[in-house]
This record gives structure tokens, sequence and C-alpha cells, in this order.
């Protein structure tokens, strides 16, 4: 199995690994961005670099659309703490022993 330095980034969390996705992608357009600041008096090197770079604005987009519906997602569940203490406080206010209203 080749080498894969991407395996070495993910954490398992979905938010973390989008937010790292986004940076690469960043950095990839900065580069690009680089080389045709370089290569300016050479038309057949800047348009595969300009193909290059819109290419990873596209990717960041993605990634950009990828993470907000995760947040989305993630905002939209619903969380049941099981506390004890509220129990208790329930169980005394009634004096059923149910927690009941």
């Amino acid at each position: 199995m080749p080498f894969n330095a991407t395996c070495l980034a993910c954490k398992g969390d979905a938010i973390a690994n989008l937010q790292e996705d986004l940076a690469a992608e960043q950095k990839a357009r900065a580069t690009y961005e680089k080389l045709i600041d370089l290569c300016r008096d050479n038309p057949d090197v800047i348009e595969p670099l300009r193909f290059l770079r819109a290419r990873e604005v596209v990717h960041f987009q993605r990634f950009g659309e990828a993470l907000r519906g995760v947040q989305d997602k993630l905002a939209e569940k619903k969380f049941y703490m099981n506390d004890m203490s509220y129990n208790h406080m329930s169980n005394q206010k009634n004096n059923n022993g149910c927690g009941c209203n």
C-alpha cells in the first residue's frame, strides 16, 4: 500500500477534517497564484496554472458547503442528559416518585 500523507491528518472529527481540507485548498490556491506571478511571460504555463487555481477555488467552495452541512446537522441533533440530581429534585417537588407534574 503506498504511503498516503492525508491519512495522518484524519482526526475522526468531521469538522476538524473539513477545516483541514479547506486550509489545504487555500494553500494550494496561494501556491498557484505565486507560480502564475513568476511565469507572467509564459502563457503556455499560465493557462494550466489558472485552471488548477480555479479547481482549488471550486474544491474550497465544496468543502465549505460540506462543513456547513455537517454543522447544520450537528446543530439539529437532540441531546438528552440523564442528570440524577434533576430527577431527584423533580421527585421531591411532586412527592409522587414518578417525576411527573
